[in-house]
């Protein structure tokens, strides 16, 4: 359904379109969740450690299409902000053909580098044929997370967040069901846990295209073009380049910190997967907000409401710092049982302890998180996008700097406390721009 965030109280606009997108988050990261729960339970901790090295990688190689996706979700929203439906089916109808090329390039760079890419991140030989299998499947079936991510990005910009939550839903049951059947029924290792993702991910993809087309006249949709438009395709690039490249940077930061990761041994390397999975699903509450609060932005640029727009980032900033004391408390006082719950009862205590340390540093860190991703989505919602890729690559250079310098200094502990030093760096950027106003200027469309 379209909701308008340019009318009613910006807090209230903001917590109401963001819970859905944190309920569909948690189910997303459910699908390497669950993957993570029956693997290591099922098939052991060398089969999980292989599983969990592979999630930068697979991020980082899709960066450029989803970056692509979001550029074009924001140019969307400000069309939809300022009633220029016409332009709004141009971006749509580019986005569809630069998707689509860009699936069938990216899925066969990742089928066949995939050995390539493991070698340079060191991945130990004990669990390299487990990382393999997983990633050239994920790869060759790539077309569902393209389909999901995409579909969702647009309806997103309408103000929907509801709909890509229904479908997550369905295909987190579906994953979970699948995930059982391949793994401990058919006995498929690692392959049957890739088989159960990407069944699940063309399923929720699907599910939002019909709608989209079901509804394409309440969305302004019906008439799109065949061909793409060329200056629109420029456009997209233009937008979605720089957030692509700030996601690449990102996860070039995770992929060396993987690497550091993979030289403490299998049991740090399974201990930060389980972690990883659940920190993943802790911050999706700062996430969503901040996502929500792009959107905000988007749809208020377009007809200068600056004010407004100001109103926001306060409401938000509030509201994410109390949701990161919430995490914080949790994380300290509940960091071991969540570990056991993921690898078992029988699991390593060395592996437990680790991987509730990590959690323990990045329950406080989230804070930091909270304001950095306030200004970032302010700032990416207005279009002011080579900011945000500048803060990308500050961030980058933070995480990577800490994290090799502490890890020399006192161990694996390093590795953890270099992230929130990183997204320290990564709020100095955003931060200063905002009090400057010049994002002001960087609207994409204005209301004609």
């Amino acid at each position: 359904m379209v909701k308008s965030m340019l009318e009613g109280k910006a807090w209230k606009l903001i917590m109401s379109f963001s819970i859905p997108l944190l309920i569909g988050g948690i189910f997303q990261q459910v699908y390497n969740l669950i993957d993570v729960m029956i693997v290591g339970r099922y098939l052991g901790e060398e089969a999980l450690a292989g599983v969990g090295s592979t999630g930068n990688l697979t991020f980082f190689l899709l960066s450029l299409i989803m970056g692509l996706c979001n550029g074009a979700g924001i140019i969307v929203a400000q069309c939809f902000g300022a009633a220029r439906f016409f332009d709004m089916r141009r971006a749509v109808t580019a986005l569809i053909w630069v998707a689509g090329i860009l699936t069938i390039v990216m899925a066969g760079i990742g089928v066949v580098g995939s050995p390539f890419f493991l070698r340079l991140l060191s991945v130990p030989e004990n669990v390299v044929e487990y990382s393999l299998s997983y990633l050239r499947i994920l790869y060759l079936f790539v077309a569902g997370s393209v389909l999901y991510n995409g579909c969702a990005a647009i309806l997103r910009s309408f103000g929907d967040s509801k709909t890509s939550l229904y479908a997550l839903a369905v295909a987190s049951v579906l994953n979970i069901g699948l995930d059982l059947l391949f793994i401990v029924v058919f006995q498929l290792g690692v392959a049957g846990a890739a088989f159960a993702t990407v069944i699940s991910q063309h399923v929720s993809g699907l599910y939002c295209l019909i709608y989209l087309f079901r509804k394409k006249e309440i969305f302004h949709l019906d008439g799109l073009n065949k061909k793409p438009d060329k200056a629109m395709v420029l456009k997209i690039f233009r937008i979605g380049i720089p957030t692509a490249f700030q996601s690449c940077l990102i996860s070039i930061g995770g992929m060396s910190v993987q690497r550091l990761i993979n030289s403490f041994g299998t049991s740090v390397m399974a201990a930060y997967a389980a972690a990883a999975k659940i920190d993943n699903i802790a911050i999706q509450v700062i996430v969503s907000m901040g996502t929500a609060l792009s959107v905000f932005t988007g749809q208020n640029i377009g007809q200068k409401r600056f004010d407004r727009i100001r109103v926001g980032m306060h409401s938000t900033l509030i509201m994410t710092a109390i949701a990161s004391v919430t995490i914080a408390v949790i994380a300290f006082l509940f960091g071991k049982n969540l570990m056991i719950l993921f690898l078992g009862e029988g699991s390593n205590t060395e592996t437990v302890n680790i991987g509730a340390q990590y959690l323990s540093i990045m329950g406080v860190a989230y804070l930091i998180c909270g304001v950095m991703q306030s200004y970032q989505n302010v700032i990416r919602g207005a279009g002011d996008v080579n900011t945000c890729m500048v803060a990308g690559m500050t961030e980058l250079a933070g995480r990577v700097i800490f994290a090799y310098l502490l890890a020399s200094l006192i161990g694996v502990v390093g590795i953890w406390i270099a992230t929130p030093l990183s997204w320290g760096c990564g709020c100095i950027v955003p931060v200063v721009r905002y009090y400057s106003g010049r994002w002001k200027g960087k609207a994409i469309v204005t209301k004609e």
